[in-house]
């Protein structure tokens, strides 16, 4: 038997070589596809009785359709004065009704709990507005008369995110929900271009690559994302990229919640946490205790012997500074996945549980 061959994360023939359906070339476009997806939400059209009063604002969707509505969610906490619940799920909140603006997020179009909630949506009443690339939702939703924002097929759902959770803000700010957003978009999309060349893309070399560096330390180790309840979105893209991307098992959870429960746990089982790994995403807005709960909590959990790693967003507006954290975690999980071995693009057991369910 031969000698197996170290992973080289420098070796672009390799990572082509693993990464059949280029991956890498749908991460290197995700500012363009923000590009894109401003010009879709630019010109959507609103029809007059979707300009009313809303008592709340409900998103649905599932896997890579519902990450746009927790960055949508994160991103307006502090401005949107309704609430705002994103569902994942065959049924709506009870309390949804005709006073209700509902989201259906599917990227196929042909998600089956997203097209059950749709269903329940227009039984209630409720003004919705749909985003999909094509199938079922789309047809439902021209036959119905929604709004809809129509993206670009072809893409696995997980690497749309641009086009998921951009047209939801253009929305928005079309029916006077929010102040227009395009100015901090187009300053993010540029931010993100320079991120990407300076230290993500696979051309600069793993010295100064903030993403291979990450992979290779929790290479063969179980990650566990902490970040502030306003950056959850952030933290739970990681886990979600870890599992479809690298096919690593993670988790996640946020503070100060964690600090209640879940820091107690860093004890057993023994044989299995010499294997973890602790990631804390950090924001310079984070609440001054959330900060410094971030910094016992380090402290706590390296005197147990355990590693942790400290990823701090970048930018200057939340907006950037939430999609770098965001972006940062895509890239690693790439790395991760040929380091790994592993073609980032399939999602087998997907496919496989959707086949299963319509039989």
């Amino acid at each position: 038997m031969g000698i197996r061959r170290s992973v080289n994360l420098d070796d672009r023939k390799m990572i082509s070589k693993m990464d059949k359906e280029n991956m890498l070339e749908l991460l290197t476009f995700f500012p363009k596809q923000c590009e894109d997806a401003l010009y879709i939400g630019k010109n959507t059209k609103i029809a007059p009785s979707y300009k009313k009063s809303y008592a709340n604002i409900v998103f649905t969707g599932l896997g890579g359709s519902a990450i746009g509505a927790d960055v949508v969610k994160g991103y307006l906490e502090n401005e949107l004065e309704r609430p705002v619940v994103v569902n994942r799920n065959y049924t709506l909140p009870h309390f949804t009704g005709r006073d209700s603006l509902v989201f259906a997020i599917s990227y196929s179009g042909n998600t089956e709990e997203t097209l059950s909630a749709y269903n329940e949506a227009k039984k209630k009443n409720a003004n919705v507005v749909v985003i999909t690339s094509g199938g079922k939702l789309k047809d439902l939703a021209l036959k119905n008369k929604d709004v809809i924002s129509v993206i670009p097929k072809g893409y696995p759902p997980r690497c749309a995110l641009g086009y998921s959770f951009i047209p939801a803000l253009a929305t928005l700010s079309k029916l006077g929900l929010i102040k227009s957003k395009e100015g901090e978009i187009k300053k993010a999309i540029r931010f993100l271009g320079a991120l990407r060349d300076k230290t993500l893309t696979a051309g600069v070399k793993k010295s100064a690559n903030l993403a291979k560096e990450i992979a290779r330390k929790i290479y063969k180790k179980f990650p566990t994302i902490y970040a502030s309840a306003r950056m959850e979105s952030a933290a739970t893209r990681w886990r979600d990229q870890f599992a479809e991307n690298a096919k690593t098992l993670s988790s996640m959870h946020v503070f100060p919640e964690m600090n209640h429960n879940e820091i107690v746990g860093w004890v057993n089982p023994r044989g299995l946490l010499k294997d973890f790994v602790a990631i804390i995403l950090k924001d310079k807005d984070d609440h001054p205790r959330i900060q410094k709960r971030m910094e016992i909590t380090k402290t706590i959990i390296r005197k147990e012997k355990f590693s942790v790693l400290e990823v701090k967003s970048q930018g200057n507006s939340f907006l950037e500074r939430m999609l770098s954290l965001i972006y940062i975690g895509d890239f690693t999980s790439f790395y991760l996945a040929i380091l790994n071995r592993i073609n980032p693009t399939p999602v087998d057991r997907i496919t496989y549980l959707k086949k299963r369910l319509v039989q």
